[in-house]
């Protein structure tokens, strides 16, 4: 009896020693880190409006070039059903994409923003037009990977597309790339 209770008495303060440093540890960042900024916007996929999807979105390089794992609610449940990209048109408008890919594939934020259908969720508004300014500086392209109807993917990928939007000319592609972001305050 004395022997189990002495090697519960050491059992017990190992858990105690341990305790403290199990709380404490130290989580080493991933590439899912970041995804902060709240937006939401309905999006067409396959003709039909959808949304509004909930972004959550991360600067990955100053340009900017962003990255927005998208979902359908803002529930921690929720499932990620498109990825969208945002490049500044610097980028797209170069001639790296051409114009029949863009007006397939591509949309404008500048133009997306302007319906109003763009919320910047979870900031001050000065911080949410800030951010709103930036984007508007951008083209977006929204991968579909997982339509909430399905049981599980099916190995298909949408190209999802902004509401409202407009192809542009052959001008407007290249005039599109002069466009620089607006100034920091």
């Amino acid at each position: 009896m004395l022997r189990r209770l002495a090697s519960l008495g050491l059992f017990g303060v190992i858990v105690v020693a341990a305790a403290p440093s199990i709380g404490q540890e130290t989580r080493t960042p991933t590439p899912a880190d970041g995804h902060t900024i709240h937006v939401t916007a309905p999006h067409v996929v396959a003709g039909k409006v959808m949304g509004p999807y909930h972004h959550y979105c991360k600067v990955l390089s100053p340009e900017p070039v962003i990255e927005c794992l998208c979902y359908t609610s803002a529930d921690p449940g929720a499932r990620l059903e498109q990825i969208e990209f945002i490049l500044a048109k610097s980028i797209t408008r170069n001639g790296v994409v051409s114009l029949a890919d863009w007006n397939n594939n591509w949309h404008d934020h500048k133009q997306e923003i302007a319906t109003g259908r763009v919320q910047v969720h979870d900031l001050p508004p000065d911080k949410a037009k800030e951010v709103a300014d930036l984007v508007a500086t951008t083209d977006g392209i929204i991968f579909h990977l997982w339509s909430h109807d399905d049981k599980v993917p099916n190995g298909r990928v949408i190209i999802a597309q902004s509401v409202g939007h407009v192809n542009l000319t052959a001008a407007e592609l290249e005039n599109g790339a002069l466009k620089s972001p607006p100034p920091k305050p």
